[in-house]
Formats: structure tokens, C-alpha cells, sequence
């Protein structure tokens, strides 16, 4: 199996499991005690603080460590929404975030705020303008990815951060998708929150954090001990932060070769079915360099992804989080309307494991599967 579905979750490295392990069986003590054991899984989770706010630009208690990034962005939403609505209660966001901010959007309308839902174009990017038109007085919280999950567009955050620089509105990004191929610097940004989380970029899962400006005060979320600064309650998840400050210390190395591989993989694929004559479009622009989405005009999604994978190729139609619905992608639908376009483009996403050659391949299967649906076949 050639798994080129990196976008929706990644395979461990090896060296992160190796980092992890002593904290399973050795070294488990709770973070909170203060016997030796204790101390020892404190140090190991403060070390792992420090490695992942270095990655962003951040200070170490500027990180809290989460579940993952659905927990991240729904802490910084509710969180933001809830601790400024006296100030407030409109909110800003675009039409193609993960079902994580989106959802969480929809529970905050139901609570009585007020939210903006911005168009992007047919690239999957907002206007920095029209997010500007959309401000108001009462505006507390502005929320857009950095990268999209699907078709890989990236989003002009350092312009949006300049916009609100001199207002009294929190900026909040998902960068799950973006940390593991982009060079991120959350002051540069000029974000006040940031979400990542430790299974997209080869790190375990069920481990994330989310970055909190210092001087930003969000509304508790859980209830119970005294962890994370009182910010969330919980014993720490020691293993799970290791391997994720592990997994961030190998992008942090391998990144600048990491970007080059995707970006050359994403060119042979292009190349190799423009050779075979496919018929594909590229959906989005300004990408990710490890997605790529093609609309494929004539498929049937679903028979389309079974026959794939029995050849041997795994990849999917967009979010795994929708996985097992012939719904159409609700960033497609916001880029091109109701279409048939929005039914019929698959998401590739390259990563740890993938060759040349195996991109090679995978045109070459696209394009028997392809023909299968020219042909009339199923």
C-alpha cells in the first residue's frame, strides 16, 4: 500500500516512539507529585514546553497542551467568545475552516453571537479587504486557517495580523495542517492563539497545543486540578508531549528538505498525467506544498477511492472527518458553488514513506481508473 493521505493523519516516526517509551514504562510518574518520579515526568514535560514554543517563536507558558486540535481550536473559540462577550459578540471567521471551528461557529450562533462567515475565490483565499469591510465595533474574535486541509491554500495571516494589530479583537488561526512544511513565527503573525496538534506531523496521536499570547485571558473550558497554568485541568499527558517535541525537533531539521521532496513529488504527479493525457484541473493555489487536489471530471467519488485503494493507493476526497459521506466538500462548494466539481476531486497528500517513484505510480493507476470511468466500466 502507497499511502499518500498525509493530510488526514501521519505514521509515527520510529525515533518519537523511541522518546516516548521510557515514559510509558520507566519514567511515569504524574508532572503534578513532587517525590522524585514526579519531578522527572515534570522536567521531561517542561523540556518538551520549551521545544515546542521555540518552534513557533513562543515563550513556554505561552503553550498548554491539549488532546489534540479539535480540543486547541475549540479552547480558543469558546474560550475567546466567552471571556470577551461583555465587550461583544461578534465573531469572524471564512467558509472553509475545519469542521472543528466550523462546528464550533454554529454553537456559538446558537448561544446568541453574532458570526460572519467570509467568501474566498476560486484560489480557497478570503480578502484581507473584505475581511476589513466586515469589522465592526463589537467584533472579538477573528478565527482563519493558515492552510486548508483539503486543497492546501494558504491564507494571508501576516496581513490579517496587521489589520488587527490596533484593535481590541483576538486573532485565532488552525495551523494543524501548516506546522509541518511552513515556518511559522506566531509575533510575526501577530496572532493571539494558534492550534496544532502532534499526529500531522509524524507525532503521536490524542496530544496538541494551543498558543496563547501572554496577557490574552480565555474562559476556562475543563474543571478540575490545578494543570497547565489553571488553564486546563487534567493530569498532563507526559508521553504524548515528549513525542510530540520530538517529532517537532526532526520537522524543525528536515523541513527545508521535507518542502523540496513535496514539492518535486507534486510536480511529477502533474507531469505524469499530463504525459497520459488525463483530464484534471488543480483546485486551489498558493498550496501547501504536500497537497495537492485534483478535480477529475466523469468519476463517481466513492467507487473512484475503493478502486484507488485496491490498487494500492490510499488518498481521499478532502477531511477524514467526513469520511463515509457522499456529502460534497464545503470548501469546494465555497470555492465553486454547487457543481459537480465539488463531487468529483480527490485530495493527495505526500509525507514520510513517499518516493518519486511511488508519485510515478500513483499517476499511472489515477489514469487506469480514470479510463475505467471514460469506458463506462465499474
Amino acid at each position: 500500500m502507497n499511502y499518500f493521505d498525509h493530510a488526514a493523519t501521519t505514521p509515527m516516526r520510529p525515533e518519537v516512539l523511541e522518546a516516548m517509551t521510557p515514559y510509558f514504562l520507566e519514567q511515569y510518574g504524574n508532572p503534578s507529585s513532587i517525590h522524585g518520579v514526579g519531578r522527572k515526568a515534570r522536567a521531561a514535560l517542561d523540556a518538551s514546553r520549551r521545544t515546542l514554543a521555540t518552534w513557533i517563536g513562543a515563550t513556554p507558558n505561552e503553550i498548554v497542551f491539549t488532546s489534540g486540535g479539535t480540543e486547541s481550536d475549540n479552547y480558543a473559540l469558546f474560550g475567546a467568545a466567552y471571556a470577551n462577550r461583555h465587550k461583544g459578540k461578534h465573531v469572524i471567521t471564512t467558509k472553509v475552516e475545519h469542521h472543528a471551528v466550523l462546528h464550533a461557529m454554529g454553537q456559538l450562533e446558537r448561544e446568541g453571537f453574532d458570526v460572519t462567515y467570509l467568501d474566498v475565490d476560486e484560489s480557497g483565499a478570503i480578502s484581507v479587504a473584505a475581511l476589513k469591510d466586515a469589522l465592526r465595533d463589537d467584533t472579538i474574535l477573528v478565527s482563519v486557517m493558515y492552510g486548508n486541509n483539503e486543497v492546501g491554500t494558504i491564507q494571508p495571516i501576516a496581513d490579517i495580523g496587521t489589520l488587527l494589530a490596533d484593535r481590541d479583537t483576538l486573532f485565532h488561526t488552525d495551523a494543524v495542517q501548516a506546522l509541518g512544511t511552513e515556518a511559522i513565527d506566531v509575533h510575526a503573525l501577530g496572532v493571539d492563539l494558534l492550534s496544532a496538534s502532534a499526529h500531522k506531523v509524524n507525532g503521536p496521536k490524542g496530544i496538541g497545543f494551543l498558543f496563547i499570547k501572554t496577557g490574552v485571558k480565555l474562559a476556562t473550558r475543563s474543571f478540575g486540578g490545578q494543570q497547565e497554568r489553571k488553564r486546563r485541568a487534567g493530569t498532563e499527558n507526559v508521553p504524548g508531549a515528549v513525542g510530540f517535541s520530538r517529532a517537532a525537533e526532526l520537522v524543525i531539521a528536515e523541513r527545508n528538505e521535507r518542502v523540496t521532496a513535496y514539492r518535486e513529488m507534486a510536480d511529477t504527479l502533474l507531469h505524469t498525467l499530463d504525459e497520459l493525457g488525463v483530464e484534471y484541473e488543480v483546485n486551489g493555489a498558493n498550496r501547501l506544498p504536500h497537497i495537492v487536489n485534483l478535480y477529475l471530471p466523469g468519476i463517481e467519488l466513492e467507487p473512484f477511492l475503493i478502486m484507488m485503494d485496491m490498487r494500492g493507493c490510499a488518498i481521499s476526497s478532502g477531511s477524514a472527518c467526513t469520511a463515509g459521506t457522499i456529502e460534497p466538500s464545503h470548501v469546494l462548494t465555497a470555492m465553486y458553488g454547487q457543481s459537480d466539481r465539488t463531487k468529483q476531486s480527490v485530495r493527495i497528500s505526500f509525507g514520510l514513506g513517499n518516493t518519486v517513484d511511488d508519485v510515478t505510480r500513483l499517476a499511472e493507476r489515477l489514469h487506469e481508473v480514470v479510463s475505467t470511468f471514460m469506458n463506462g466500466v465499474r
